[in-house]
């Protein structure tokens, strides 16, 4: 029976951690944890900030066919993919760990989105998206599967969010076939990448999204007239 108990206060201790974490850094009890930023990174002109890797401007059409900016992202947290509809391998993985992150964040979803990119826009119409979307239930509220030029496409992949390593011309012969998810922060520095298909890199992101937005909460608590120096 002891041995029992000692199980079940491991197992409790387990489950609850993440939450405890997110907890103790929201209250500001502790402020030394932070995300990295990921990517390139340059001093500046005053020798003293650091300018960090950010996401370039886009403009892409979504399974609405709503145009969709960079300015409906700003402020915002988001993680962002590769994919596209016909893929029968690491896509459908990809979408049930993304359908993980919708659910955790679903009460959060003003603050916290999912980005999709078709690599395939040749056959992911905008009908084509729609049609997806409602197959996995993503909720488009949160969650935005977007198509538009190649070439555009394919310069995001690889010189803003850094999934691809390999050149290309995004022309007919380029394709780009990525298992990696993306988070994004207010300011759109990248501050993770994860493997989308390993359901303990996809309980990182998860784990790193809630410390990306008690890192928020504490500089939000910071900022507030009379907060404590």
């Amino acid at each position: 029976m002891k041995k029992k108990g000692t199980i079940l206060v491991i197992l409790l201790f387990i489950l609850t951690f993440p939450s405890v974490l997110y907890v103790i850094l929201a209250t500001g009890k502790t402020n030394f944890i932070h995300l990295p930023y990921i990517g390139e990174r340059e001093l500046a002109a005053n020798g003293k900030d650091t300018i960090y890797h950010s996401v370039q401007p886009f403009s892409f059409v979504n399974q609405d066919g709503k145009v969709v900016t960079d300015k409906d992202y700003e402020g915002k947290i988001y993680v962002a993919d590769y994919f596209f509809t016909t893929c029968k391998s690491i896509c459908p993985k990809m979408a049930t760990e993304l359908l993980r992150v919708q659910e955790k964040f679903e009460g959060s979803k003003d603050m916290v989105k999912i980005l999709s990119h078709t690599v395939n826009p040749e056959n992911d119409s905008v009908p084509v998206l729609k049609a997806y979307a409602n197959m996995i239930h993503a909720d488009t509220d949160m969650w935005n599967f977007v198509t538009g030029d190649k070439k555009q496409l394919y310069d995001m992949a690889r010189n803003s969010y850094l999934v691809n390593a390999m050149e290309g011309d995004g022309g007919p012969d380029d394709f780009i076939h990525s298992e990696l998810l993306v988070l994004v922060d207010k300011e759109k520095h990248i501050r993770g990448i994860y493997d989308g298909t390993d359901i303990k890199a996809v309980n990182d992101l998860l784990d790193d999204i809630k410390v990306l937005i008690a890192e928020y909460a504490i500089k939000d608590n910071k900022d507030k007239p009379g907060a404590a120096e």
